[in-house]
């Protein structure tokens, strides 16, 4: 049957609602099924959930910041609950679930008051004077104490954090809180109000169990040394983010070899060159280098000559936190780096952890740079789970009322 009126000009499948009962009410009952999915995982007792999202990756987990972000929601009213729950997972850190269910009380509510005749204007008068009285009423049920709380005290700040770590993994948050809060002391600057949740980095490796997590405080790279040399200790390190390798022109060249000798010498030139950059290098006083791209096959010989570590992280985020673990600065590319360009650590070693290798990179003389908290755990999900109990864990101690 032929449209008529504004459906002849939709596509077949598409709904064109109004007045106030079919858009309004279909609005709320969107934000309403949202909220009933998230909130059955909310508290130490809520239920996981599995989610498969467009990339076919699962997740199996309790979180609903993770659970919204996978979900492919489509509906414009669901959608503002979905970017209220990431702003506060991005501000705070923790309470995604609580913003979806709590939304999702007061649209019911909300409707039930749409039903007995109320407008909806009046509706958000009325709950806008309830969110003014439940900010005077917040004031006095804050637990006393926050406010004058020392950051450095570990008991102090394990107390805090531990409910938020137990809504995420009930039942393990006495061997992770002591993990999280020796991680984050570590990394606490002077000011505490300048504390960079980014300073607190997460290694999961399959095996093992929660009991064999530990803290490091420096970098646990997912990766090999390069070369043979395995271990150096009070070293200073060299990053170049353009790579260990010959430069190559951006135009093509032709080349006439006519003898033996020549084609000889020509590739003793290239010899030649390189080992008077990594010679320069390893004057510098340094005994690691660290590559953002590509070791070439002649580079790594001469670094083995002169008893350089080789590292190789891809990461451009990686080598940023690597820098500001051991205080070096990048350089574009290879050459003799001054001594305010080189870093330090107190050691570099490759250790095997639960079947793989791993490059350890300790500095605990460093000041507070970086710390890590090495996860170990049966599956991958599982480490998942953990990982998200740690950052809520760093968000509570972020977010402590400090004066």
């Amino acid at each position: 049957m032929v449209g008529y009126g504004i459906q002849s000009m939709l596509k077949d499948g598409h709904k064109h609602l109004s007045g106030l009962d079919e858009a309004v009410l279909k609005n709320i009952g969107a934000g309403r099924e949202l909220s009933a999915i998230t909130r059955t995982s909310l508290g130490p007792n809520g239920m996981n959930k599995m989610v498969i999202n467009h990339l076919d990756k699962l997740f199996i987990t309790n979180d609903a910041a993770t659970i919204v972000n996978e979900l492919d929601v489509q509906h414009p009213a669901a959608k503002l609950l979905v970017l209220a729950a990431r702003a506060q997972q991005e501000e705070i850190g923790d309470g995604a679930n609580l913003t979806i269910s709590f939304a999702g009380e007061l649209l019911e509510k909300a409707e039930e008051l749409i039903r007995m005749g109320l407008h909806p204007s009046e509706i958000i008068i009325g709950y806008t004077k309830a969110i003014n009285k439940t900010l005077e009423i917040l004031d006095d049920l804050v637990e006393k104490g926050s406010e004058n709380m020392d950051v450095r005290n570990k008991e102090e700040v394990v107390l805090r954090m531990k409910s938020a770590v137990a809504s995420k993994q009930f039942g393990q948050e006495d061997v992770l809180c002591p993990l999280v809060a020796d991680a984050c002391i570590q990394v606490c600057p002077q000011n505490p109000a300048n504390f960079n949740v980014d300073n607190v980095r997460v290694a999961k490796l399959v095996g093992g169990g929660l009991h064999n997590s530990s803290v490091v405080r420096g970098m646990v790279l997912k990766n090999d040394a390069v070369g043979s040399i395995k271990k150096v200790e009070k070293v200073k390190v060299a990053v170049f983010a353009g790579g260990v390798d010959t430069s190559a022109t951006e135009t093509k060249g032709t080349v006439l070899i006519h003898s033996a000798e020549q084609l000889e010498n020509y590739a003793k030139t290239e010899e030649a060159k390189v080992e008077e950059l990594i010679k320069s290098v390893a004057d510098s006083g340094a005994k690691v280098i660290v590559s953002g791209a590509a070791v070439g096959d002649m580079a790594l010989h001469f670094c083995e000559r002169y008893k350089l570590m080789v590292l190789k992280v891809s990461s451009k985020f990686e080598l940023r936190r690597f820098c500001r673990t051991t205080g070096a600065i990048a350089l574009l590319k290879l050459s003799r780096p001054n001594v305010d360009e080189l870093g330090y650590a107190d050691s570099v070693s490759v250790e095997e952890i639960g079947g793989a290798r791993v490059t350890v990179v300790k500095n605990e003389e460093g000041g507070n740079s970086v710390a890590t908290v090495v996860l170990r755990g049966s599956t991958d999900s599982i480490l998942d789970d953990l990982e998200r109990a740690v950052d809520d864990g760093v968000n509570t101690y972020k977010h402590c009322k400090i004066w």
